[in-house]
């Protein structure tokens, strides 16, 4: 059997135990490789990915959000969300607001100053993502896609059961 480009990559002499085993780990080192590239393009403006996910939310909504919220939006899960938010308002990228009818509840928003670096990070994300998968066909694309949501439809199932 010849081995995969994985298996040269890893310098794996065996094969995998399976065809899932050999994706999944394929998923995780190509996520590896599409992390330090954004990473280091969200080191330019002064961001790490997880700030940068929180800012795009907030830009996105228009309007403040309570932390939870922010929380269940964001595309990777962020432990220590508050830490993270705490990080944004010390930067001047957010600011805190307190709910008036229940003040136990903080609002979270957007500044002026976050917005220009989003505005400023906007093209150089997209020519990012161009650059990464723009050798991929639309249908290709879209194929990928449809395959990555039908894995993690999988995966709520098999958490709830």
């Amino acid at each position: 059997m010849t081995r995969s480009k994985l298996q040269n990559e890893l310098k794996k002499n065996r094969q995998f135990e399976s065809l899932e085993q050999e994706a999944a780990l394929n998923l995780l080192r190509t996520n590896d490789q599409l992390q330090i590239r954004f990473a280091r393009l969200f080191r330019e403006y002064e961001l790490t990915p997880a700030q940068y996910n929180i800012l795009r939310i907030l830009r996105g909504e228009g309007k403040p959000l309570p932390i939870l919220e922010i929380a269940s939006r964001t595309v990777t899960v962020v432990p220590g969300i508050t830490g993270l938010i705490d990080r944004l308002e010390k930067a001047q990228f957010v600011q805190r607001v307190r709910c008036e009818k229940d003040r136990r509840v903080i609002y979270v928003g957007i500044t002026e100053h976050a917005t220009k670096v989003l505005s400023q990070l906007d093209e150089p994300l997209l020519d990012l993502h161009k650059k990464l998968m723009g050798h991929l066909s639309e249908t290709e694309l879209k194929e990928l896609s449809r395959l990555l949501e039908k894995s993690r439809e999988n995966l709520l199932s098999t958490d709830e059961s």
